[in-house]
């Protein structure tokens, strides 16, 4: 984390908050997570170097280049074209050439790339996703955030012949995340779920 500088990935008038353990609002609604936060789920990942990891919300870019620092490729989806473009940008400049952004799509994940060693969601799901246990490959581990619209725990998922193996490593609040085997649009707007 000490080789990937914060300040880049958060608004102007953000940066003089870049070092604070807390998140930050990027626009569109999202947010970068607080250091702590991107500190433990990739920790949780188990990373030793060659793996192919899997991030779902995209955001500044912020933890995929913690992960591409970790990893040998990252593939990370994002549902905003506009925080893709920036993200790219920023990603770029510091020379990261082991990321591949894309244009979520409606199916969770990136299926196309599958199976991955580590899928990390930066986004709350009201249940541990079938899509991306499918997309995890045997002995991978995922890191997600599961619960209500407005708290969740984050769960680290392990998947070992065909069964997983799920750990808590506590509270958390996240934005939705939109599609199939997650939120609807439309249920991410109600303050009733």
């Amino acid at each position: 984390m000490e080789r990937v500088p914060r300040e880049l990935f958060v608004p102007p008038e953000s940066r003089s908050l870049a070092y604070e353990d807390i998140p930050l609002p990027i626009g569109l609604g999202q947010t970068i997570s607080q250091p702590y936060i991107v500190a433990l789920m990739t920790q949780a990942l188990e990373l030793k170097g060659p793996e192919k990891v899997l991030e779902l919300g995209t955001g500044s870019g912020y933890q995929a280049a913690i992960l591409a620092e970790l990893a040998s490729r990252v593939v990370t989806v994002e549902r905003y074209p506009q925080l893709i473009d920036s993200a790219a940008k920023v990603l770029k400049s510091l020379g990261y050439h082991n990321i591949e952004i894309h244009l979520a799509e409606r199916v969770l994940g990136w299926p196309k790339d599958a199976p991955y060693d580590g899928i990390i969601v930066t986004a709350a799901a009201p249940r541990i996703p079938q899509e991306l246990l499918d997309q995890l490959a045997e002995g991978g581990r995922l890191v997600i955030p599961v619960g209500s619209r407005y708290e969740q725990d984050l769960l680290r998922v392990v998947k070992r012949g065909g069964k997983t193996e799920v750990e808590n490593l506590g509270a958390c609040r996240f934005v939705p995340l939109i599609g199939e085997g997650a939120w609807d649009e439309v249920d991410s707007l109600d303050p009733n779920l």
